[in-house]
């Protein structure tokens, strides 16, 4: 039976988001702590979905931004606008990757194809565009829908792409072949919303008509159809593991299941133009937005119902628990979907290239106008601290699902136009995109480096290439050396301030005091600074170690090549000078009486030991490397012998 009215109360935090109406908002499905506000004074705000400080603003849009939607990781942000430019930003580096031009009036959806570097746009036009975000030019137009497209997604293996449109219409797309698969029509007003199951062969679709359908990806057909919402469905999302789908509506949540068609629980939460909802630790959140303000609502997933619950179909309500069907002919046997074999990676590379790509249909742009548009753009960092530990690279990859490979080669280059590859625009792009064969064939990616050198010849991930061709005149030059000039003033700033505060505990205490002081700033880039003036110093004492090697441990391990060597540099130190004391006082017979200071000693040797133990495990993993990363983990691991002889 339906939750009593008040049983469940959500949490809500409401803010004010924009100086004038905010038109759009995206949650984050990954981390669910990610949120994108996009508003009539054509910005973009990025917040932490718990806090109401804006981390980011965003600024470009000439024109009220009417569609926001992050990437599978999370580093990328992209906003559409009325006018139909489309805009890529990086967040990490803080900066604009990419502006698309093309569609000719509102952008009404947006989608991130589940791995390869590609996005799919709608418009009022009713027009889909697939574009590569590495390129100017898109690699497809998918033509169909009579009306404005409210809603598009990606299926996980990468293949197909659903929309849903106010024609009434769900169509799938096959992205290789570039055409309709099937369209699906039994809604009677305008689809808002579509999402994929997250494992199987299904489909759902969110209405005005206020039911939402389930449909069946091998046979084509519908299996259920949920009713039972008051208002027409504004959002849906299958729970993590596919078991249910949570429904979000005007007035409240619902939770539905399928075959039967059955209705597990409802949430009154009156969250009103409910826009996004994700599900982050067993909490469902919702956001919605009103005039200037956006509201996010927090529902704990611990007490609402998944199981059980009354039989939906004619809305006919049961108090007895439901048997279910003897012979489950649903999820057992649908299939499944063919995920590409991941690779990972803890190097990501952004291999966009700001060189200049030629659009098709007569969209082209000169790189001038290009620059013009990208000058304007700008990233402003509101919250320094919240912008450092979400999208600082340490912290980045612990977030950041795997990287993939392509599912499909990039656009063509210059000179290659894509009309000259596809003659009609409604004709299949198998000269573009590979034929359609289960599992994907993907494309060879160059491996990248998995350590950056701290010297090297070249940007990573950059085609230096790319640049030579293009000159550029003194100002466009100074444009190109200001862009990210600011965010990067803000980082160096943030680092010279963490700097001089070290510095004043050094010379106030002691070296022991501004090391700590270091280590509290939970910034490897500071300790390493740090590190590299006391290494040169020979004013160490044992308490500098216990501090030291817990840092070592993670500059060991570290990507970069300058943060291993310093590690590495103060790991001998401590082999030479230290480890002959902390042996002896760890053999030594105990003294008669109590000895307070030789107890002390005791403690923080042995604390020594057991992190240079810890070492020593590492450096022999790194000693087993090729080259000169090798080798200076060799001479470690001879210094660090004596370790395995000791207790």
């Amino acid at each position: 039976h339906l939750l009593p009215t008040g049983t469940l109360t959500p949490h809500y935090l409401e803010f004010e988001a924009h100086s004038s109406s905010v038109s759009c908002l995206a949650v984050g499905k990954s981390s669910g702590r990610l949120m994108a506000t996009g508003g009539e004074d054509c910005r973009v705000n990025i917040w932490a979905v718990s806090k109401a400080n804006c981390i980011m603003s965003l600024t470009g849009h000439k024109n009220p931004v009417e569609c926001v939607q992050f990437n599978m990781s999370e580093e990328q942000v992209v906003a559409g606008s009325q006018s139909g430019s489309i805009r890529v930003w990086d967040l990490e580096a803080a900066k604009i990757l990419r502006t698309l031009m093309g569609h000719k009036s509102n952008i009404t959806s947006l989608g991130f194809h589940p791995f390869g570097d590609f996005l799919a746009s709608s418009s009022m036009d009713t027009n889909i565009k697939l574009w590569d975000v590495r390129r100017k030019g898109y690699v497809f137009r998918y033509k169909g829908h009579t009306q404005a497209v409210r809603s598009l997604a990606f299926s996980p293996d990468g293949k197909w792409l659903a929309s849903a449109s106010d024609d009434c219409t769900v169509k799938l797309w096959d992205l290789t072949q570039g055409k309709t698969i099937t369209e699906f029509k039994s809604h009677t007003a305008a689809v808002n919303i579509v999402q994929f199951h997250p494992n199987e062969y299904l489909l759902a679709s969110g209405s005005s008509d206020r039911t939402i359908k389930l449909w069946d990806l091998e046979k084509f057909t519908v299996i259920g159809s949920l009713e039972g919402d008051t208002s027409p469905v504004r959002c849906i999302l299958f729970s993590p593991d596919g078991s249910c789908l949570y429904s979000g509506a005007t007035d409240s949540l619902r939770v539905f299941g399928w075959e039967p068609d059955r209705c597990f629980d409802v949430v009154p939460v009156g969250w009103g133009k409910v826009s996004d909802l994700a599900v982050c630790n067993q909490q469902l959140i919702g956001v919605s937005h009103q005039l200037s303000s956006v509201s996010s609502y927090v529902v704990d997933l611990k007490r609402v119902r998944k199981s059980g619950g009354s039989v939906i179909q004619g809305i006919i309500q049961d108090n007895q628990p439901l048997t279910e069907p003897k012979d489950p002919k649903g999820s057992a046997l649908r299939k499944n979907y063919e995920r590409p074999t991941t690779t990972c990676s803890s190097q990501r590379v952004k291999q966009s290239s700001d060189a200049d790509r030629r659009s098709p249909e007569g969209e082209r742009r000169s790189p001038s106008e290009d620059e013009a548009e990208e000058k304007l753009s700008s990233a402003e960092i509101h919250n320094a601290e919240d912008f450092k530990e979400i999208f600082q690279p340490k912290n980045v990859i612990s977030r950041t699902p795997p990287k993939i490979s392509e599912p499909f080669p990039a656009p063509p280059e210059d000179g290659e136009s894509i009309a000259a590859l596809c003659p009609s625009a409604a004709g299949p792009v198998s000269s573009v995109l590979p034929p359609a064969q289960p599992p994907i064939t993907m494309a060879k990616t160059k491996p990248q480096p998995k350590i950056i050198p701290s010297t090297r010849n070249e940007p990573i991930g950059l085609n230096v290439a790319d640049f030579l061709p293009v000159t550029l005149s003194e100002e466009e030059a100074l444009s190109q050396i200001k862009k990210g000039h600011d965010t990067m003033c803000v980082m160096l700033s943030s680092r010279h301030k963490n700097l001089e505060t070290i510095r004043a505990v050094w010379a106030r205490e002691d070296m022991k005091s501004a090391l700590d002081s270091a280590v509290s700033m939970n910034d490897l880039s500071i300790v390493v600074d740090i590190l590299n003036i006391i290494n040169l110093q020979t004013l160490w004492k044992l308490d500098n170690c216990t501090t030291i090697l817990p840092q070592i441990d993670k500059l060991l391990q570290s990507k970069y090549e300058s943060y291993m060597q310093t590690g590495c540099t103060s790991l001998k130190l401590i082999m030479k000078h230290f480890w002959m004391l902390i042996s002896d006082t760890l053999m030594a017979a105990p003294s008669v009486g109590v000895d307070i200071s030789r107890e002390e000693r005791h403690q923080k040797c042995r604390a020594c030991c057991k992190q240079l133990k810890n070492l020593s495990n590492i450096v022999k993993n790194k000693a087993e490397q090729v080259g000169r990363h090798g080798s200076t983990f060799k001479e470690l691991q001879l210094l660090m012998a004596p370790l395995d002889d000791s207790l």
